[in-house]
């Protein structure tokens, strides 16, 4: 089952009008959260991060729409779904309503919650060959920070990855910087020096990044920069990973004919799952 604008509806029977303007438009945001035993993880800060792209987008935000109400609802769908897992996932999605072309007549919003059952804890097995991707880039400046419902530069970054057997691709800015992988923020070491490139650069304003910066300041066998990253670093650092909420810290194995060490994404992976799943 799913929540449709606050109520509870059986996933086949779920129907939003064929006009909204995230289908016509991409006017929308989306936010993905990782729950343990039904109780989100970093929920202050994903709240906020989806009142901040609602309001940079300009859409009404609801009186209904507090802390409390969406706790509410997570715990609602995880009941209404009876998930057979410690390890679930949460995306709640908010679009305009229909109304107007390009320029909306209507700034109130529709919003949809599903949940999903994830199998692991922050974990690493197998291979990770990246590639970069370059037929297209992503725009400078807040727009590229948020999760919006446009997403096409990442969606065609993924066939690229399908079609030519890459596990990920690493997405350019349009001053040809790197800047994240196809769902996470990316993260790069030489030596004890980890580099992450800054929001200005255009990369997610992702929850998992700030928690992994915040916990790598803590650290003293590591200094963290936040700086733009050049494609010539990539085949020079010792180590890069990925980021995010629902994958944790996923190291990247290869990149070209480099083939990376996993230290220090290892120390945060077990620090995670210690703060976090224990």
């Amino acid at each position: 089952m799913i929540l449709l604008n606050d109520q509870l509806v059986e996933t086949e029977q779920a129907h939003i009008a064929f006009n909204n303007r995230g289908t016509y438009y991409g006017d929308g945001v989306f936010e993905t959260i990782r729950c343990y035993k039904g109780i989100a993880i970093f929920y202050e800060s994903h709240y906020f991060r989806l009142m901040s792209s609602m309001r940079i987008l300009r859409m009404e935000i609801p009186d209904s729409f507090t802390p409390e109400f969406f706790e509410e609802q997570i715990k609602e769908l995880h009941e209404a779904n009876e998930l057979n897992s410690d390890h679930t996932r949460i995306r709640i999605t908010v679009w305009r309503n229909q109304g107007g072309l390009y320029t909306p007549t209507d700034s109130t919003v529709s919003y949809s919650m599903e949940a999903s059952s994830l199998s692991h804890v922050f974990e690493f097995t197998g291979t990770n060959e990246v590639e970069l991707f370059k037929d297209h880039l992503l725009p400078l400046g807040m727009l590229g920070t948020l999760k919006t419902t446009t997403k096409t530069v990442n969606i065609l970054a993924g066939i690229y990855k399908t079609e030519n057997d890459y596990d990920d691709m690493l997405l350019l800015n349009q001053n040809k910087m790197v800047v994240e992988s196809i769902s996470g923020n990316l993260f790069l070491r030489s030596d004890n020096i980890i580099k992450t490139p800054p929001i200005a650069d255009g990369c997610l304003n992702g929850i998992m990044r700030g928690q992994v910066i915040a916990q790598l300041k803590r650290m003293l066998n590591y200094q963290v920069v936040e700086e733009s990253i050049t494609p010539f670093e990539l085949q020079r650092a010792d180590e890069m990973f990925s980021t995010n909420v629902i994958q944790g810290i996923k190291s990247i194995s290869k990149y070209r004919k480099k083939e990376y060490e996993t230290s220090a994404a290892d120390e945060l992976r077990e620090f995670f799952n210690q703060k976090l799943f224990s």
